[in-house]
């Protein structure tokens, strides 16, 4: 069991020990992935089939790390046994384990196969119309506020009927009436949106006994990442597959639960026992990633915390530099020092990549990238997803409408792009299927349409995915359009339509039609992560949000913005202050260096207009003295403690 050597003794229990639940509590850097990938193949050397063996995370980059490493450790064991296999495990994320059940059981559901999955933009058009369908004015009643709790009630695996039964507010009835015509949207589109592919789901497997079965027959062995992230709908889907078997793996870190926000429950992990009854327990707490001084401090900041399994995270690497704290007199001097310092890291030890600058809210990206741009540091913001762009979209929902021609959002996005003289009034005789009352040159031009729509389903049935993109922008006029401006905005446009063929050549190796579906919901699917993925080739500093770092790692992490109410961030709708979430993602900020942190704050901040005058983030005062060095805004280093000046006007 030579593949075993590599990992340490707690690693090594926790790869071999494969039969019935078991809870791997890992602290951040402990090698997690590596104690799933082993555990993995060592199933596979004990004889149990890849096929029978299912690992689910929460982005597609953990999901391709993952699969990447354990088909490398496949064909490394099986090179030195002199023996093959013929398949691989199923290692996916929820979300596209969820499309996969439901597209090998559309029939069930009354879906088409090509089912189209709105994105957040597409769900919030369709939520404003189904408020207006119900005489709500959506300036009273804001739609993301009733998107995001139709979101909230689906990720806690209630469906329109159970929460119409708790309905307690008149907020709660108009959200209840408004999902109830959000949901006849979606209906008749033959869509489904981002919760759709986790509820729908479940309710197969609670619904459908020989469907459940089928599932726990082929994963005997279920793995979960990131189990602290998992919602009430993630949890019961995880139930079903694993069965009476209970032959489930699970890992997590309850200090890097960040996200109760968005319905993540803690108590998955703290009931993991008296959900899998007969469940072990083993602590992975050695720290590969940083130095000494950085997982001191990060332990000093997390024990704080009550909600909590007591665990200690060590490291037998060097102690290392101290933690940099500055005080900065405003939010540009601090952007200065930031930049400033980045440039010279630049200049000496690090590449660009190598640096992270993570804040708390996205406003604090503006100063940041003034400063960047002011002293010509290469930086990247993690934020604007690539396929989130205009003309991306566009594209995508002409090959998605090409293939299911009753999806309303991707109808009225495309019908007139590019502008070819289809007004609002003729989409809507469309969508009401009027077609047939058309007349004259209005017909002509829908005929043009459809005839356009008819060659891209033909393409993309018998062609590569890059070539039915590429014949895309030129059969529609995207390509002439954006050509014939020749702004800039417009051939940044056009270039990012050529990035979108060389995506999608990836998944030319596969048959034209698993192309397709497979590269529509690598769209669909994206993640704020996997668009470091997708421009990694970009040597740049990157700026991100603490919440878009969870599971990356940087040898120069800095921290921005240490102050009361912002961080910890003060919530704006009366919920206050979260000092538990606040100091775990405090922690998890900590934990993304390996060599050095940076920690800043400002003593006066702009915000909605208006100057304020901040103290420091009180978890500051968590972290011992010894560990950190102090400089002001002078640029002079302090001797200890946290003792800063005030600046005023």
């Amino acid at each position: 069991m030579n593949y075993l050597d590599s990992l340490n003794q707690e690693q090594k229990l926790a790869a071999s020990t494969t039969e019935g639940p078991l809870l791997i509590l890992a602290g951040a850097g402990s090698g997690k992935t590596r104690v799933i990938t082993h555990r993995i193949v060592h199933l596979i050397h004990e004889g149990v089939s890849p096929d029978n063996i299912l690992a689910v995370t929460f982005t597609n980059k953990a999901a391709t790390e993952m699969r990447d490493r354990v088909t490398k450790l496949i064909k490394q064991h099986h090179a030195s046994q002199r023996t093959s296999i013929d398949c691989l495990p199923t290692v996916t994320t929820f979300h596209s384990l969820g499309v996969k059940i439901l597209k090998e059981n559309h029939s069930v559901l009354n879906l088409p196969r090509h089912f189209t999955i709105y994105d957040r933009s597409d769900s919030l058009k369709a939520v404003k119309q189904a408020l207006e369908k119900n005489d709500f004015n959506p300036k009273e009643f804001e739609p993301r506020k009733i998107l995001n709790q139709i979101s909230k009630a689906k990720g806690d695996a209630k469906n329109h009927q159970k929460y119409t039964e708790e309905v307690s507010s008149f907020f709660e009835e108009v959200v209840s009436k408004t999902w109830k015509s959000y949901e006849a949207i979606l209906k008749d589109s033959h869509s489904l949106d981002f919760d759709d592919l986790l509820l729908k789901t479940l309710h197969l497997l609670e619904d459908y006994p020989l469907i459940r079965e089928m599932y726990r027959k082929r994963w005997a062995y279920v793995h979960i990442d990131e189990y602290q992230d998992t919602n009430k709908v993630q949890y019961e889907i995880v139930r079903h597959i694993t069965g009476k078997r209970k032959n489930i793996c699970v890992v997590a870190d309850v200090d890097q639960n960040i996200y109760s926000w968005r319905g993540a429950d803690i108590q998955n992990v703290l009931r993991f026992e008296t959900h899998f009854p007969g469940a072990q327990t083993i602590l992975l707490e050695q720290n590969y990633r940083s130095t000494q001084n950085i997982i001191s401090a990060s332990n000093d900041i997390i024990k704080k915390n009550k909600n909590r399994v007591e665990k200690n995270v060590f490291t037998l690497n060097a102690e290392g530099q101290k933690i940099t704290l500055y005080s900065a007199m405003n939010g540009f001097d601090e952007a200065e020092y930031i930049a400033l310092t980045a440039q010279e890291l630049i200049g000496s030890e690090a590449a660009p990549a190598d640096i992270a600058v993570l804040f708390r809210t996205n406003f604090q990206s503006r100063a940041l990238e003034e400063a960047f741009l002011k002293h010509n540091v290469p930086y990247q913001v993690l934020g604007t997803k690539f396929f989130e762009r205009k003309e991306v979209k566009d594209v995508l929902s002409f090959l998605r409408l090409a293939l299911n021609e009753n999806t309303t959002a991707d109808l009225m996005r495309v019908v007139n792009v590019p502008p070819r003289g289809i007004g609002k009034i003729t989409a809507l005789k469309l969508l009401e299927n009027k077609r047939s009352e058309l007349t004259g040159a209005i017909q002509e031009k829908v005929d043009r349409f459809y005839s356009i729509l008819s060659d891209i389903r033909d393409e993309a049935n018998t062609k590569p995915v890059s070539e039915t993109i590429k014949f895309i922008i030129k059969r529609t006029g995207i390509e002439t359009d954006l050509k014939k401006s020749g702004t800039e905005d417009d051939v940044a446009r056009l270039e990012n339509l050529r990035e979108l063929v060389s995506l999608a050549v990836r998944f030319d190796e596969l048959a034209p039609e698993e192309g397709v579906e497979q590269f529509l919901e690598n769209a669909a699917l994206q993640s704020d992560q996997d668009e470091i993925k997708n421009k990694e080739e970009k040597d740049a500093v990157r700026l991100m949000t603490v919440h878009a770092s969870k599971g990356l790692e940087f040898p120069y992490v800095f921290v921005s913005g240490l102050e009361e109410g912002l961080f910890p961030h003060e919530r704006l709708d009366d919920h206050g202050v979260d000092h538990e979430e606040e100091r775990r993602l405090f922690y998890v900020a900590l934990t993304r260096a390996e060599k050095k942190v940076y920690l800043t704050y400002a003593h006066m901040r702009t915000i909605f207009g208006s100057q304020k005058i901040n103290l420091p983030s009180s978890f500051l005062d968590d972290i011992d003295t010894e560990y950190v060095e102090v400089i002001d805004s002078g640029n002079s280093a302090g001797a200890s403690g946290y003792e800063t000046t005030i600046f005023l006007d």
